[in-house]
């Protein structure tokens, strides 16, 4: 790392520019999505020193003023779910291609509204005096862990332009940030005893500056291996795209996403589980408390078995065609053994509850496709969920019994829904869907993907 420090003070010091650029680009969505391919303006500012020497490393930023393609009319895109990157093409007197990537940050998107994504930063060391031109090219648009990947359809105009000199010596950017440099990595990596020497011996500008003992002290040398156990509290699971086939009359199948965050209580992690908005329609007008989701959630690595989330009733009430979105669902989990334990979503319940004082119907919905949202370092607590395999969804399926009965006898004509008694209730099997008959009014739900 020969004059880091240096570098990144003379970067510092060179004076930034920044051009905007735009040019026609074509998107292809994930192929889940069952969309075609979208044809779009892309426009990017690139920033970069204006002059900088061969041997620097200099840092570029991609700023998004518009993305070629909108979130398209399907799902409401949660707060911080979509990620992107890109390449940056240098040409000129050195040609390279830059990887350029951007944080999972972003505001809430609406179905249909602009892409709002997150500025790209990349760094490439400068080799060949001359000038160095920085021209954007194709970048990837990283939501619910699907792809939307967007070329250029024409020839892209140079962003910005490096005036690259040659190095003038080297000692001037190499002094003392070199020795600054040295000595850290020196107390770091050895700490104590060997840390005083090589400090010591090494530079005379470094050991008049914080040098040895004092930064290398052991403060730092230990948090980084404790993984997890030194003083944080919580934890960010990565969002995954989940898919659910569910039982009538819920929808055939369900495509949406999952995040599992943890906070840390004592031993055991409060877990908290955010799905995709929007993910359905409501097929008629819905009472607020009309629908109540559970999930279980499947514990894997060194731990296993699985536990049981739940999630708040909906608060208001719904209209025909109104999105359905699902709260956040919440639960404990209580480690069974020690070591790196991960957490994935598993199989969903929505109990639909259509009065106050009705029979609930209860839609079990089995996960077909799952990923790890979030991995913990965990040590064992007594009457921990490892082995509990069935803890999470034995309560989930005895409260579908009235449901099954009706899936199972519903390829005739009217089958009982567990509502016998009252005679309020009637499963009709039709061959697009399973429809609920209330009085007069037709409850199917429908995939919100499905519905124009």
């Amino acid at each position: 790392m020969l004059g880091g420090a240096g570098i990144l003070l003379g970067v510092a010091a060179v004076p930034a520019q920044a051009a905007e650029v735009s040019y026609k680009t074509e998107c292809i969505p994930p192929a889940a999505s069952g969309l075609g391919p979208v044809e779009g303006t892309t426009k990017v500012e690139i920033t970069a020193p204006a002059t900088a020497k061969v041997g620097d490393e200099i840092q570029v930023v991609w700023k998004f003023v518009q993305a070629a393609s909108k979130n398209p009319d399907l799902i409401v895109l949660p707060k911080d779910s979509v990620k992107p990157t890109g390449t940056l093409k240098a040409s000129g007197a050195q040609t390279a291609d830059i990887a350029m990537e951007g944080p999972q940050k972003n505001p809430e998107i609406p179905k249909g509204g602009d892409m709002v994504l997150s500025d790209m930063t990349g760094k490439v060391k400068l080799t060949t005096a001359g000038d160095v031109t920085l021209t954007p090219d194709a970048y990837t648009i990283t939501a619910y862990s699907t792809d939307t990947k967007c070329t250029p359809q024409e020839a892209v105009p140079a962003a910005a332009t490096i005036k690259v000199t040659a190095a003038e010596g080297g000692s001037t950017t190499s002094g003392g940030s070199t020795s600054g440099g040295t000595t850290t990595s020196g107390g770091t990596a050895t700490g104590g005893d060997t840390g005083g020497t090589t400090s010591g011996g090494s530079t005379t500008s470094g050991g008049s500056t914080t040098s040895g003992g004092t930064t290398s002290g052991g403060t730092t040398s230990g948090g980084s291996t404790s993984g997890g156990n030194d003083g944080q509290t919580d934890f960010a699971g990565k969002t995954v795209t989940t898919s659910f086939a569910c039982a009538s009359p819920g929808p055939a199948k369900i495509d949406s996403s999952a995040t599992i965050n943890a906070k840390k209580n004592g031993g055991s992690y409060d877990l908290t589980v955010k799905t995709a908005k929007g993910v359905m329609n409501s097929p008629a007008p819905l009472p607020a408390g009309a629908l109540k989701p559970s999930m279980v959630i499947t514990v894997g690595g060194d731990d296993s078995g699985s536990l049981k989330v739940e999630g708040p009733a909906n608060k208001d009430a719904l209209n025909t065609g109104d999105p359905v979105s699902l709260g956040d669902m919440t639960g404990t989990y209580k480690p069974g053994a020690d070591g790196k334990a991960t957490l994935s979503p598993g199989d969903l319940t929505i109990v639909v509850t259509l009065s106050a004082g009705s029979n609930p119907i209860t839609i079990p919905c089995k996960a077909t496709k799952t990923a790890v949202s979030l991995e913990l370092d965990v040590q064992k607590q007594a009457g921990g969920v490892s082995g509990a395999t069935t803890s999470g969804s034995g309560s989930s399926s005895g409260s579908s019994s009235g449901s099954s009965s009706s899936s199972s006898s519903s390829g005739g004509g009217l089958a009982a829904t567990g509502a016998n008694d009252h005679g309020g209730l009637r499963a009709l099997g039709f061959v697009a869907g399973t429809a609920i008959l209330l009085g007069g009014a037709v409850f199917t739900f429908l995939p919100r993907r499905r519905v124009r």
